[in-house]
């Protein structure tokens, strides 16, 4: 049977795979852009979860980690959502010791965790582990070319995931948003109240990815029992420059937006120029996906 381990029973997987009707799930990072997205996800289904803090559940804290190991509520999760990361792409530049703890070691550490409790590992990655020299979009199966810190620290993860033992799935997403947080939808449109014009690079093309669309795939993807590497994000594609043009439209900002290069707005990371993920495979697995266009006036609409 498909995905049996070696010597393993047919009861045996079939028990292996009770984790959607225990529905134990552990949901780190919930109080994040995406984990609250994915909190309100299992609320809606009636999916009882743990959200721990990250003082309670720190992936770069080994001592939490091993307070973790003796986990039962009233018995190990079945589902492990890991919404945790370290997200300052330009911090990551200075301080990648300790992005890496966390989006590699940390997710390594959860992988480990995720075996002895015979758990699916849901985690994230990014656009960012490839090397933005493509002119087509990226295939779950190209090989990793991070060109700035934080991607290299999320390589270290997908290698860790890797090379478990554990079920996992691992989903590569690009340009997230939400109507709360901090992000590009809320910066941009703050400063079109504000500025008479401001200039958002055009030469640097992706995905944007509503984080509520991209909850709402995370589920159909378990549902599925799909695992391994995923793509997922927004339909269709565009440069920054697109995307905060269409922010300020949607939002009826007085401000201008102009266009400018990558080297008129250095940043400490280097990002990629093309970095659209290929994500045919998910539409063919759960149905055709929204323009980013229609996710992002469905966000827009709900700012305060």
């Amino acid at each position: 049977m498909s995905g049996t381990r070696h010597g393993e029973s047919k009861e045996a997987f079939l028990a292996r795979q009770r984790w959607a009707d225990r529905r134990g799930v552990l949901l780190l990072g919930a109080d994040g852009m995406l984990g609250r997205a994915v909190a309100g996800e299992l609320r809606g289904r009636g999916w009882g979860f743990a959200a721990p803090s990250r003082r309670e559940f720190d992936l770069a804290n080994a001592r939490t980690l091993e307070r973790a190991t003796t986990w039962r509520e009233p018995e190990p999760p079945g589902l492990v959502i890991n919404c945790a990361a370290w997200t300052d792409v330009d911090g990551a530049e200075t301080r990648e010791a300790e992005a890496t703890a966390v989006n590699g070691g940390g997710v390594a550490s959860l992988a480990g965790l995720c075996f002895s409790w015979e758990a699916l590992l849901v985690t994230y990655s990014t656009d960012y582990v490839f090397d933005g020299q493509g002119s087509e979009p990226y295939q779950v199966d190209v090989p990793r070319a991070p060109l700035n810190a934080y991607g290299r620290s999320k390589a270290v993860g997908e290698e860790a995931v890797e090379a478990s033992h554990a079920d996992w799935l691992n989903i590569r997403t690009s340009w997230l948003y939400a109507p709360w947080g901090k992000n590009f939808v809320l910066t941009i449109r703050k400063l079109l109240f504000e500025k008479p014009s401001i200039k958002v690079v055009d030469d640097q093309r992706g995905r944007p990815t509503s984080a509520q669309h991209l909850a709402r795939t995370t589920m159909s993807l378990i549902d599925r029992r799909m695992k391994g590497h995923w793509h997922v994000t927004d339909g269709g594609d565009c440069t920054w420059f697109e995307f905060a043009r269409e922010i300020g439209r949607l939002a009826g900002a007085p401000g201008r937006v102009e266009p400018c290069t990558s080297a008129e707005f250095p940043r400490p990371a280097k990002r990629p120029a093309y970095s659209v993920l290929d994500i045919s495979e998910t539409e063919r697995a759960i149905g055709e996906v929204p323009d980013w266009r229609a996710n992002l006036a469905d966000v827009v609409a709900r700012l305060e």
